[in-house]
C-alpha cells in the first residue's frame, strides 16, 4: 500500500497498523508482518503488510477467498490510499512492480505521458476480472524548490555547490563517524533536527560559506518556492515511462486482460513517437506463449521425422499426427468444466497428452500394416486391427487416468498448482479415447486412398528418387572419407 503523497513515517505507520489488524480479525489469518519504508528507495508512506494464514485443513476460505475479502477491507478507507493484493513467494517479493498485468507507456513529455496514462487507467476499470488498478508515475508529492540567484550569490562570494551541500547536510545529513557497541557498528550522520527540516523558515535562516563574508544567510542568496511534483520519474534507455499495473481477480485469464489492454490503446491513438509494450510478468507470458508455440511445431517435426523412418512411409505419419490436433479441443474443454485455466502446467499437460494419443494411433496404424501385409483386406485388416488393439489401449488409458487421478482429487497444501495438467490429461485422454478408435481408421482409408493415386505416386516417386541419390552420394562420401583414413 501507498499512503498519500507527504505522509511521515508516524502517519503511515497509524494507519498500516490499524489495517493490519483489520486483516488480522479475517478467518483464517494467523499473523500479520508489517514493513515501512522497505527498498532501496526507503520511501516513508510505502508500506506491505505480510499475511500467514492457517494450514489448509484448519481453515474454511481458500487463500483467493481471504485476497477479495482483504480487498473488501481496503474499500473502508480513503480513495486516495493505493492498494494491491497479491501472492508472494517470499518476504523480498511482492510490491507494486509485482503485479499480474504491467503495460509501459514510454515518450518525451512528461505531461503528455501523464494525459496518456490517466486515460488508460480509466479504460481498464472497465475491463471484466481486473482489480488494483495503479500507475507508477505518482504525482502530488510536497516538495520545496530553490531558485539561485546566481547574480547576489556571485556578489556575496556564495558558490551554487556551496549552497547544495548546505542544503545536503541539512536535510539529507552527512556521515562524519561510525559507533561502534559490541560486535555492531552504526553510521554517527550530522544533520539538522525534525523541526528544522521541517518548514521553509528554517531553510530561510540557514548560513553557507562565503568567500567575501564569512558567512551569509540562505535567504539572501536564494528565492524558496513551495509546490508539488512527481515522486518519480521512471527511464528506460533514457526515455522517461510510465508503468500501469493491475492484478487479475482469481479464475480471470491474464490473457484476455492483455488482449483488451491492446485494444484499447488503439483506441487512444497515441502519438508514434510514444512507445507502449508489456513489462515484467506479462512481457514474460508472451514470451512463454511463444516458446511453447516453438515446442509444440518442434514436437510435430520430429514426431513426423521420427514415425517416417519407422513406417517408411511419408503418408502414414501424417495419419497418426491428425489425431494431435483434434486432441486439443478435448483437452481444452476438460479445463473450462472443471474451471481451470490455461497455464504453464496445463501446456505440459498438453505436450504429455500429445504422446499419449499418437501412441494409440501407433498401436493401430502397426497392427494394421502387418495384417495387410500377411494379405487381408484393408476394411477387415482395419476391423481386425482395432479389436486386437483394443485391449492395449484400453489398458495404457486406464493406467494413466489412473496415474493422474491424485493430482486432480488432491486437496493439500500446492494441489491448485498441479491440478490443471492433472484436469487436461485426464479429461483430455478419456475423451480422445473413442476419437482413437473411431477417427484412425477414417484417416488411414482416406490417406491410403491418397498414397495410390497418381499425383501422389509422381511426387512420392520424385521424393524417393531425391533420397535414394542423396544416400548414394552419402555412401560414396563415407566410402571416400573411410579410404583416406585407412591410408593415412
Amino acid at each position: 500500500m501507498r499512503a498519500p503523497e507527504g505522509s511521515t513515517l508516524a502517519a503511515t505507520s497509524v494507519l498500516v497498523e490499524k489495517i493490519a489488524a483489520d486483516i488480522r480479525k479475517l478467518p483464517g489469518v494467523t499473523d500479520t508482518l508489517v514493513t515501512i519504508g522497505g527498498g532501496q528507495q526507503q520511501v516513508v508512506n510505502v508500506a506491505a503488510v505480510y499475511v500467514k494464514l492457517a494450514p489448509l485443513d484448519e481453515r474454511d476460505l481458500s487463500q483467493n477467498d481471504l485476497m477479495l475479502k482483504a480487498r473488501e477491507v481496503f474499500q473502508k478507507y480513503p480513495g486516495d490510499l493505493r492498494t494491491s493484493v497479491q501472492q508472494v513467494a517470499a518476504i523480498s517479493g511482492g510490491g507494486f512492480r509485482n503485479a499480474d498485468v504491467q503495460y509501459v507507456i514510454g515518450g518525451a513529455d512528461l505531461q503528455k505521458l501523464t494525459e496518456y496514462s490517466k486515460a488508460l487507467l480509466e479504460k481498464m476499470k472497465t475491463i471484466p476480472d481486473v482489480v488494483d488498478i495503479d500507475s507508477s508515475l505518482v504525482v502530488g508529492k510536497p516538495e520545496v524548490r530553490v531558485h539561485v540567484d546566481r547574480a547576489r550569490a556571485a556578489d556575496l562570494g556564495v558558490r551554487v555547490g556551496d549552497v547544495a551541500q548546505a542544503l545536503n547536510v541539512l536535510i539529507a545529513g552527512q556521515k562524519v563517524s561510525t559507533f561502534n557497541e559490541g560486535t555492531d557498528q552504526y553510521d554517527v550522520r550530522v544533520r539538522a533536527v525534525g523541526e528544522a527540516r521541517t518548514g521553509t523558515e528554517a531553510l530561510a535562516n540557514l548560513f553557507v560559506q562565503s568567500s567575501k563574508m564569512g558567512w551569509a544567510n540562505l535567504s539572501s542568496v536564494v528565492r524558496l518556492e513551495e509546490g508539488t511534483g512527481p515522486s518519480a520519474i521512471d527511464r528506460l534507455n533514457r526515455r522517461r515511462q510510465v508503468t500501469l499495473t493491475a492484478n487479475v481477480k482469481p479464475g480471470g485469464s491474464q490473457a484476455a486482460v492483455i488482449e483488451a489492454l491492446d485494444a484499447q490503446v488503439k483506441e487512444l491513438n497515441i502519438d508514434p513517437s510514444y512507445s507502449t509494450g508489456l513489462a515484467g510478468r506479462s512481457k514474460e507470458l508472451g514470451k512463454a506463449g511463444g516458446y511453447f508455440a516453438l515446442a509444440f511445431f518442434l514436437s510435430f517435426v520430429f514426431m513426423y521425422m521420427v514415425l517416417a523412418a519407422q513406417f517408411e512411409s511419408f503418408i502414414h505419419p501424417v495419419t497418426i499426427l491428425l489425431t494431435l490436433p483434434l486432441a486439443i479441443p478435448f483437452g481444452i474443454l476438460s479445463l473450462l468444466v472443471t474451471g481451470q485455466t490455461v497455464n504453464i502446467f496445463s501446456g505440459l499437460g498438453l505436450l504429455l497428452l500429445f504422446g499419449v494419443v499418437k501412441k494409440n494411433a501407433i498401436l493401430q496404424i502397426d497392427h494394421t500394416n502387418e495384417l495387410r501385409a500377411h494379405g487381408m483386406e484393408r476394411l477387415e485388416a482395419i476391423i481386425q486391427a482395432n479389436r486386437d488393439r483394443l485391449r492395449p489401449i484400453l489398458m495404457t488409458t486406464v493406467a494413466l487416468v489412473a496415474g493422474m487421478l491424485p493430482l486432480t482429487i488432491s486437496s493439500g497444501p500446492g494441489s491448485g498448482t498441479n491440478r490443471s495438467i492433472g484436469v487436461l490429461v485426464v479429461g483430455g485422454q478419456s475423451l480422445c479415447l473413442l476419437l482413437t478408435l473411431l477417427a484412425v481408421p477414417v484417416f488411414y482409408s482416406l490417406f491410403d486412398d491418397l498414397g495410390h493415386s497418381r499425383v501422389w505416386g509422381r511426387i512420392g516417386a520424385g521424393v524417393g528418387n531425391t533420397f535414394a541419390w542423396a544416400r548414394r552420394r552419402t555412401a560414396t562420401a563415407a566410402q571416400s572419407l573411410f579410404g583416406m583414413i585407412g591410408k593415412q
